[in-house]
């Protein structure tokens, strides 16, 4: 019989710490294994397994190729295997600015389903912390959690992405005041997604999660994204049109759109694109924008059997007898946002019903600001 396996995430050392305790506490037999990466630009990584009694074993561990997702997913799946028999639960403690999806995908993998069950992803907030830090702009270098010599990326974008793949998060710490607003926040952020205390855990020793599915919520073209909402502290904002974009324009607009609100993401067509879904990203003013493939309206009818059920429903929903598949779908949240000035500036980004009924083959050479991004991560 498989060994379960939960993923426990998290920025906050002492809000995972927390949460890797309580499921150690709880579970008899419970081992829980961890990668300290605070000396890993020295390239010196150390693999940490303990129970509840303390610690069982410590080993250094080498990077494979200087990468250190590659050596940790490389030592913790043979760990985890080795471990199994003789656990009740195996607890993976992430480092802090480790995102679970990789290592999720790496555990759920045919080599290993017949030993291991991943059962849970927690991401484990402090909630004196999260409503700040997920307003940051900081470099992972600059406030000393980078994962590796070269890590560009910022500590908002991370965190945020721990909270989005998450089956369940955790919160810890802080006041009655601080809980109170991590959970309007997260309500916001990931609507759909539980939320415990850390001395209520769920129950991690269940069936298996699917890794595609937990995939399927967060990647653009499926992505589940929140709703219209107001609360007393925060606002959330969709817009959803069935025009393109004009690139300058879009452009022009993006600084704005990005420090207005806190969090913003979805999917958008681009005039000068007209084959391709674009996914907007953008966490504490850094704002991300990748090809995400092509929207279904552009590929043969019989192609549609190779991509997966998720994104033909996706696609359905959206679905408009001229436009296919092609539409705006993008979700803004943050403290305080004015709805009205959003919808006026993104619609003022729109092409004109003249330019729309120019057709694809007058937008092809409009001038495309977003080129020199999108240009390069085909070449790449």
């Amino acid at each position: 019989m498989s060994t379960p396996v939960v993923l426990v995430a998290g920025l906050h050392a002492t809000a995972r710490t927390a949460a890797v305790e309580a499921l150690l506490h709880d579970h008899p037999g419970a081992v829980a294994i961890h990668h300290d990466l605070r000396e890993v630009t020295r390239g010196r990584i150390e693999r940490v397994v303990r129970d509840r009694s303390g610690v069982l074993d410590l080993a250094e561990v080498r990077l494979a190729h200087g990468c250190v997702t590659c050596a940790v997913r490389e030592d913790l799946l043979p760990e985890l295997v080795r471990r199994a028999p003789a656990a009740s639960l195996l607890v993976v403690d992430l480092w802090d600015t480790v995102e679970p999806r990789s290592v999720a995908e790496a555990i759920d993998c045919e080599e290993a389903r017949g030993t291991l069950r991943l059962t849970s992803v927690l991401t484990a907030l402090h909630a004196a912390h999260m409503p700040i830090d997920i307003t940051r702009g900081d470099r992972l270098a600059e406030t000393g959690q980078a994962a590796a010599a070269g890590d560009e990326r910022h500590l908002a974008e991370v965190l945020a992405r721990q909270i989005e793949y998450a089956t369940g998060l955790v919160l810890h710490g802080g006041d009655a005041e601080d809980d109170e607003l991590s959970r309007a926040v997260l309500d916001h952020l990931a609507p759909v997604t539980p939320v415990f205390g850390a001395d209520a855990l769920p129950e991690v020793r269940g069936g298996a999660v699917c890794t595609a599915e937990l995939a399927e919520r967060v990647d653009p073209a499926t992505a589940r994204l929140p709703v219209d909402a107001r609360t007393e502290e925060i606002t959330t904002v969709v817009w959803h049109r069935l025009r393109p974009l004009h690139p300058a324009r879009l452009f022009d607009a993006v600084d704005e759109l990005a420090t207005t609100s806190v969090r913003s993401r979805g999917r958008f067509w681009l005039a000068t694109r007209h084959e391709r879904v674009l996914a907007w990203d953008a966490v504490a003013g850094v704002v991300s924008v990748e090809d995400a493939g092509p929207w279904l309206a552009a590929l043969p009818q019989a192609a549609w059997d190779l991509v997966s059920a998720a994104r033909r429903t996706a696609a359905a929903l959206e679905w408009n007898e001229i436009t296919g598949d092609r539409v705006q779908h993008l979700v803004f949240t943050g403290p305080g946002l004015d709805p009205g000035r959003i919808t006026a500036l993104l619609d003022s980004c729109l092409l004109t019903q003249e330019e729309t009924l120019a057709g694809s083959d007058a937008w092809a050479g409009y001038d495309d600001p977003f080129a020199g991004v999108l240009d390069l991560e085909e070449i790449a």
